[in-house]
């Protein structure tokens, strides 16, 4: 169920324009009776939901290189770190005032901070169980995917109304588009160049995922995983998807991974 939900989703996206996870959640929403209690589907849906998910969040990895992030320079890769700090940062905040859970919080804003569902669902994973913990990552995702999908369209006639040059529509795009090929779509509808710069600046984004994840673990096992939670063993600070993310990012930095793998690992994720 979960391969052809994900089959028909990627079908409506390529010839309908509709972002392929916002439409895997819709046909999920309206299959959600297979994961009632009793029915036959229940370990699938559990397997697909962690181990195959984790897996997919891992192969991101094939998408960076080290190269890439030196293209950049030092001071765009300190920006983008330090926006991505901020943003966490405030949504923890936020979120405290309004009297929201601090797993949400952290969740949401690393969602946005990162690269979208892949983080929400990356950073979901490493958080500690928490009740209506599904719920949150369902509405987590199609909040990030309809504004993502939204700034796509309107961030490039900002972007202009603003008389950005290439650079700075390239770093504006892609520092704040959560979804890479809408980061893609986005950059180039503007020039060659914009599109660029944009998907690099998204590239250093989406690896400091790992890093995220990694500080994110040891934060929850410092803080016993939260109340009522016994703290993660150590081995369980650094999950397992997280290093084949870094394992896939330095074969590519080494020039060690086939440009036609590289291609299938970012189909299949």
């Amino acid at each position: 169920m979960a391969v052809l939900i994900a089959i028909s989703a990627q079908f409506l996206s390529e010839h309908y324009g509709a972002p392929a996870t916002l439409m895997a959640l819709l046909l999920g929403m309206s299959l959600n009776f297979l994961s009632e209690s009793g029915a036959r589907t229940v370990p699938g849906i559990h397997f697909a939901s962690r181990a195959v998910l984790r897996f997919g969040v891992a192969l991101l990895g094939a998408r960076v290189s080290l190269e890439l992030l030196s293209d950049l320079g030092v001071s765009l890769l300190c920006l983008v770190t330090t926006a991505l700090a901020c943003t966490i940062l405030f949504a923890i905040i936020v979120g405290k005032f309004a009297g929201m859970d601090w797993r949400l919080s952290l969740l949401t804003g690393g969602a946005v901070a990162i690269c979208g569902a892949s983080a929400a669902v990356a950073l979901n994973a490493v958080l500690p169980p928490r009740q209506n913990s599904d719920r949150d990552l369902a509405l987590t995702i199609v909040a990030i995917t309809l504004l993502s999908t939204s700034a796509m369209v309107l961030y490039p006639v900002l972007a202009s109304h603003l008389q950005f040059d290439a650079k700075e529509s390239g770093v504006f795009i892609g520092g704040t588009i959560h979804d890479v090929a809408q980061v893609v779509g986005a950059g180039f509808a503007m020039s060659e160049e914009t599109g660029q710069i944009a998907t690099l600046v998204k590239i250093v984004r989406v690896s400091l995922l790992a890093p995220t994840i990694i500080a994110v673990s040891i934060m929850v096992t410092v803080l016993g995983a939260g109340a009522g939670q016994k703290p993660q063993k150590s081995g369980q600070v650094i999950p397992g998807f997280v290093l084949g993310f870094a394992f896939l990012a330095a074969l590519k930095s080494m020039g060690l991974l086939p440009a036609a793998a590289g291609d299938v690992a970012n189909d299949l994720s």
